[in-house]
């Protein structure tokens, strides 16, 4: 009888430790996942791109607030006018204003 009570608490005992590893299991991939997304966001803030070079599909990738749509009317306008000088030229092409430029202004180069 003893041996039976023994042998329960062994397997009662390995059921909850097999618990316990599945759930630390889950919380280490929980875990990871979250910081690989945090980890993700943090690096595309640090994307740049040089508005006087990038196409118009990386114009929209990089900048927030910049679609397809204003990234071709950057590229129109550079070609248009000839290069920016300053980040702050941005803000003469049609849809870009000073919320869109002080949102990307981290990211925005203009030397070739």
């Amino acid at each position: 009888m003893l041996s039976l009570r023994v042998a329960e608490r062994r397997h009662n005992f390995n059921r909850q430790e097999w618990v316990m590893r599945l759930i630390k299991i889950w919380l280490f991939i929980a875990i990871t996942t979250l910081g690989s997304a945090i980890w993700a966001d943090e690096n595309a803030s640090l994307a740049r791109v040089n508005i006087n070079t990038a196409d118009a599909a990386t114009l929209a990738r990089v900048l927030d607030g910049v679609g397809d749509t204003r990234a071709q009317a950057i590229v129109t306008y550079r070609e248009t006018y000839g290069a920016f000088e300053e980040a702050d030229d941005l803000t003469e092409v049609r849809g870009i204003g000073m919320r869109v430029l002080e949102q990307n202004r981290d990211r925005i180069d203009v030397e070739d």
